[in-house]
């Protein structure tokens, strides 16, 4: 398996996205529901959003974390002092897991960036134990992250090329309305329900929103680091103007939605 995110630093990570899966893992916890003595895979830990967050829902018996990333792996391992939680290096779309060795499978902003997302859907199912749960969140990259559209929408006024990156960007697996519920109940899932979860992204300034994009973290980060040192300047100023939208310097606040699903594997 290959995956589409681009991984500069585990730091750079945190700063663009970590601190606000953090936010999104509780309300997908309480929707993906954890109970005492589970034993639960987290595919696709990056750096312990989600796998941090389980033992505060309920008395885990045991957590496996799993991330293709090595830098990933590396910074979860560091970063761990609970001896129910192991990390590995692992490929979502051939878990090293026997069938039936989970009580729950949850994967956490994963399975967009993962090009055979059904496959990865599949292996879930098949390590959960039947009457298990399997469960997936993805951000809303069309409609329900306008922090990042921001860049994309700005980008493309000013360079043709981000037009098919703004355009892969939105159409990521599993992003569509109802295309991460159909791929659960193909692969077999039974009583499948989706909803939607909203946080907020809060920055204290445009250097705190732009500075990890800046540096290649994220597909954001790839396509700018892409660009010729003309481009890049026209791209850094257009930002900050829609960043600032004629006011001061200072905090701003995004609405961030992700879709989420569950459900059951069968008896």
């Amino acid at each position: 398996m290959t995956s589409s995110f681009n991984v500069q630093s585990a730091a750079g990570y945190e700063q663009l996205m970590g601190r606000w899966s953090r936010q999104l893992a509780p309300p997908f916890i309480d929707f993906a529901g954890v109970a005492d003595g589970e034993r639960v895979l987290d595919v696709g830990c990056g750096t312990g959003s989600l796998t941090f967050a389980l033992p505060h829902a309920a008395d885990i018996s045991e957590i496996t974390a799993i991330d293709f990333s090595p830098v990933f792996v590396e910074a979860t391992i560091k970063a761990n002092s609970d001896p129910r939680i192991e990390v590995q290096q692992a490929d979502a779309c051939a878990l090293p897991f026997a069938d039936a060795s989970f009580d729950r499978a949850m994967a956490l902003l994963v399975l967009h960036f993962v090009p055979e997302s059904g496959k990865a859907v599949a292996e879930m199912r098949r390590v959960v134990r039947p009457g298990g749960v399997v469960a997936a969140a993805v951000w809303d990259h069309f409609g329900g992250m306008p922090g990042m559209r921001m860049v994309l929408d700005v980008a493309a006024m000013l360079d043709g090329n981000a037009e098919q990156v703004r355009s892969r960007y939105c159409f990521q697996p599993m992003m569509r309305p109802g295309e991460m519920m159909q791929s659960f109940v193909s692969n077999g899932l039974a009583d499948v329900r989706q909803t939607s979860l909203l946080i907020r992204m809060d920055y204290q300034s445009f250097a705190d929103f732009w500075e990890p994009i800046a540096a290649g973290e994220g597909p954001l980060g790839k396509y700018v680091g892409s660009l010729d040192a003309g481009m890049r300047t026209k791209l850094d100023a257009a930002i900050r103007a829609a960043y600032e939208a004629g006011q001061p310097d200072g905090p701003r606040s995004f609405a961030a939605v992700a879709w989420a699903c569950r459900g059951i594997v069968p008896s």
